[in-house]
């Protein structure tokens, strides 16, 4: 099995900064991709930031130039470092990672983390 465990949340006040981690767990084989997704109070969860093997990078338009993710490799982390933050940006954070395990080797399988709350307010 595998467990994503995240850290980094919190309340932060309008144009403050705040950076999630996200540790994966387990019987991994190789983590395809990572990303982060949030979800705010009454909406859908959506994709905020992705990176695949390879280091290519994808941000959803509401946070492009102001959210940064990054991965580390060895330590089967992704984190998310987030600059000028809004109080649209509040919302429940949720690791996610596409991964090789040794119980299903042969496709990637899909996991979350519990989810991380991110407050932006005055």
């Amino acid at each position: 099995q595998v467990q994503l465990l995240e850290s980094g949340g919190g309340l932060v006040q309008p144009g403050g900064s705040l950076r999630l981690s996200c540790t994966a767990s387990g019987t991994i084989i190789r983590i395809d991709r990572m990303a982060w997704y949030r979800q705010a109070p009454g909406k859908q969860r959506e994709l905020v930031a992705r990176v695949i093997t390879g280091g290519s990078t994808d941000y959803a338009d509401s946070v492009k130039g102001r959210f940064t993710i990054s991965r580390d490799n060895g330590k089967n982390s992704v984190y998310l470092q987030m600059n000028s933050l809004k109080p649209e940006d509040t919302g429940v954070y949720y690791c996610n990672a596409g991964v090789r395990s040794s119980t299903s080797p042969w496709r990637v399988a899909d996991y979350w983390g519990q989810g991380t709350q991110v407050t932006v307010s005055s």
